[in-house]
């Protein structure tokens, strides 16, 4: 009898994976059915469940995109995901999670039912050239950006749920809400936080109220509230809290292995008065042929390593937020207020930038290495400006031994400023808010905040640590992870020069748009009329920072090498550099602990995410600031203010007051002199009857009509031009 054959074994199937899905729609260059994809798979019918998974995963993800029966690649569909950011004027920008890519611009009509910070796919439907963003539209919600939102309660209904609105003014629908816990006590105007369920109509959407925050009066909740509307973290995870509570209160003996013992030397950290995190200290030496400078870093990676609870933690928050009376630290007080604060009179672990200049300041050579300091005083801008700046003895007196050396400091801060101004980096003369407040909490007042050189020492000694540490990693032929500020948007600052040569002959044109050039500019309208409109629209015309593992130069320090150092407590970009030149440090040494050096693609990740937090902490800062200036406005609806026109659009122009730093709108719907045309190309309101004209810079009293919470605006109307108003025919 014939031996029959045995069957040879089936080659086995790869396993199936949402890699070797996106594998195969690239190699099959369109779009397909889930049909199609088993059958390309040469897969089973038991396979149909899991397919039917990974494609829901993809599209979930962004990376697929339904269309009809079938699926496509969102990049081969010109479909763009990223986090949606919608602006005051009801338009909005998709910022892509490829950091490499531009912002897409929404028009509100292309919204649909997205909300701010939601992650959402884009259809790109314009390309535009040059600087100009690409226009889009959302075709899909792939995460709501907030689970919780605050609102604010307006009143009980029959059957007992509550009427709610969420605070955050972009959100423009209302809110039937239920109690989560009936025990729960409510009245009109408090604010609470809210779990939105199924949408009702286009303006309303169920909700359950889980907790109330508080009165709406109370700074507490608006800071509160501020965190909630940005997914702001306020709590630590268990494992990163056991971790913290795990480390050492001070250094050991064994830490200081390997280390350069600098705690003989006069380091100092020169803060604010309230501030309790220390990350840099700095001494500077006078030396034959000019100066040595030292920066001096709280070495927070010795302590936090990658992918341990803590540094997960860090990356997620990107870095510390801050409120005019509280803060959301990066790391838990017990490393950013205590093991890796450079307090004084006890020993730190450093990362160490020495600088040696010339005599006019200019860093001729840099080194960096670990080391372990002692502060000898914890000296605050304010001591500085006494001691050092005004020269008044008690101060003096009371800064003791470390005095010579602060001045010195200050002296070789004004060479590296003087040095730094000759090539261009633009400082802008723009006043930021102090928010006051009295022992109540209540807010007292808001006041442009002081300052001075004393702060200007120590960000110029920050500058050139960063330029150093840069420089060091190019050298090097190392990644890094740069600090990057693309050049000004050009049309906007040819729009600046037309304008100002209108009435000033002495305005050229530049042939480039150099940071030189623009600073220039700045200079020559010092102390002119002209002082104001030329910051403003400057500021205007600048893009934002951002961080990125290719060098592009920062446009407005002029600098060409620039990354984050300094501030490795706060900010987690810093913390990456410190790895990666603690690292290259180790392979130069030749130690035996090797650490690892991230690819591009990760630090691309990382980029995008710290960049999109960094966002984050702006708009939460520039949030509550808001909330905070209505707030203290409240009860002076009916004064008069004087101010300057600081913002000129088609439906209004924006005051800024003189008296209180706070800012409102002037609408053209409550002038009733003459219809007024805006002149985009030279920033005017023009009467069409009467000529009158209202230009940014321009002095005006104003009567507060209206100070709103829930639109985060101050109305104005007009009470006088308190400076000739210009005649539309002196510009012809």
């Amino acid at each position: 009898m014939a031996k029959r054959k045995r069957k040879q074994p089936r080659p086995s199937t790869p396993p199936l994976s949402a890699s070797a899905l996106l594998k195969l729609f690239r190699q099959v260059k369109r779009p397909l059915s889930r049909a199609e994809v088993i059958r390309q798979l040469k897969l089973k019918k038991k396979d149909k469940s899991l397919i039917r998974e990974l494609l829901g995963s993809l599209v979930e993800q962004g990376k697929l995109i339904r269309i009809r029966r079938g699926y496509g690649l969102a990049d081969a569909m010109h479909c763009i995901t990223g986090r949606l950011e919608i602006q005051r004027g009801g338009f909005g920008f998709v910022v892509p999670e490829d950091s490499r890519r531009k912002d897409i611009f929404i028009n509100q009509r292309d919204i649909g039912e997205a909300w701010h910070g939601d992650k959402v796919v884009a259809a790109i439907v314009k390309e535009n050239k040059g600087d100009r963003n690409h226009e889009g539209r959302i075709v899909r919600i792939l995460e709501r950006g907030r689970k919780t939102l605050p609102a604010k309660v307006y009143k009980q209904m029959k059957g007992g749920d509550w009427l709610c609105r969420p605070t955050d003014p972009r959100l423009g629908f209302g809110i039937i809400a239920e109690l989560k816990d009936e025990s729960l006590e409510l009245k009109r105007g408090d604010i609470v936080l809210c779990v939105p369920g199924d949408k009702i109509d286009p303006t309303m959407w169920e909700g359950e109220i889980t907790e109330r925050l508080g009165e709406e009066t109370d700074i507490m909740v608006q800071e509160a509230l501020v965190k909630s509307n940005h997914n702001i973290r306020l709590r630590f995870p268990s494992g990163s809290m056991r971790q913290a509570e795990g480390l050492p209160k001070e250094p050991s003996e064994k830490d200081f292995t390997n280390r350069t013992d600098l705690t003989d030397k006069p380091f100092v950290t020169i803060d604010g008065a309230s501030a309790r995190d220390f990350d840099d200290a700095i001494l500077v030496e006078r030396r034959q042929d000019g100066y040595r400078l030292w920066v001096a870093i709280a070495d927070v990676a010795h302590y936090v390593a990658e992918g341990t609870p803590l540094d997960r933690e860090a990356l997620e928050r990107g870095n510390s937020y801050y409120f005019p009376r509280s803060v959301e630290p990066m790391f838990p007080e017990r490393l950013s207020n205590g093991l890796c604060s450079l307090n004084p009179d006890v020993k730190r672990l450093v990362m160490v930038v020495r600088m040696d200049t010339d005599e006019r300041g200019l860093t001729r050579s840099s080194k960096l290495f670990p080391a372990v300091i002692q502060s000898h005083a914890r000296l605050t801008y304010g001591q500085v400006k006494k001691a050092v700046l005004d020269k008044e003895p008690a101060a003096r007196e009371k800064m003791g031994a470390v005095l010579p050396m602060v001045e010195l400091a200050e002296e070789l801060a004004r060479k590296i400023n003087t040095l730094r101004t000759r090539r261009g980096s633009l400082d802008f003369d723009l006043p930021e808010p102090e928010i006051l407040f009295d022992v109540h909490g209540e807010t007292m007042d808001i006041r442009p905040k002081q300052r001075h050189f004393g702060h200007q020492l120590i960000e110029e000694f920050m500058i050139a640590a960063n330029e150093a540490v840069a420089h060091f990693l190019i050298e090097q032929d190392m990644p890094c992870l740069f600090r990057i500020h693309p050049p000004a948007d050009e049309e906007r600052l040819k729009n600046l020069f037309r304008l100002l040569s209108l009435t000033d002959k002495d305005v050229v044109m530049p042939k480039e748009m150099t940071p030189a050039a623009l600073q220039k500019l700045i200079a020559s309208q010092k102390g002119t009329d002209k002082e104001y409109i030329v910051n403003r629209l400057l500021l205007r015309s600048m893009k934002q920072a951002k961080y990125s593992p290719e060098n592009e130069g920062h446009f407005g320090l002029a600098s060409d090498e620039y990354s984050h150092f300094t501030s490795p407590i706060r900010r987690y970009a810093d913390l990456v550099v410190h790895r990666i030149v603690k690292a290259v440090l180790a392979m130069n040494n030749d130690s035996e602990a090797s650490l690892p050096i991230p690819g591009q693609k990760k630090l691309y990740n990382i980029a995008g995410h710290i960049s999109g937090r960094e966002r984050t902490a702006m708009d939460s800062e520039r949030e509550i600031h808001k909330r905070v200036m209505v707030l203290f406005m409240r009860d002076k609806v009916g004064g008069t203010f004087g101010g300057v026109i600081s913002h000129i659009t088609d439906y209004g122009f924006y005051v800024e007051l003189r008296e209180v730093m706070a800012e409102g709108m002037v609408r053209l719907s409550s002038m009733d002199d003459d219809y007024y045309t805006y002149w985009h190309h030279r920033e005017m309101l023009v009467g069409e009857r009467t000529g009158q004209s209202f230009k940014l810079g321009q002095a005006v009293e104003v009567v507060l009509e209206e100070a709103s919470l829930d639109r985060l605006e101050l109305t104005f109307s007009l009470k006088s031009i308190t400076a000739a108003a210009m005649d539309y025919k002196d510009l012809i």
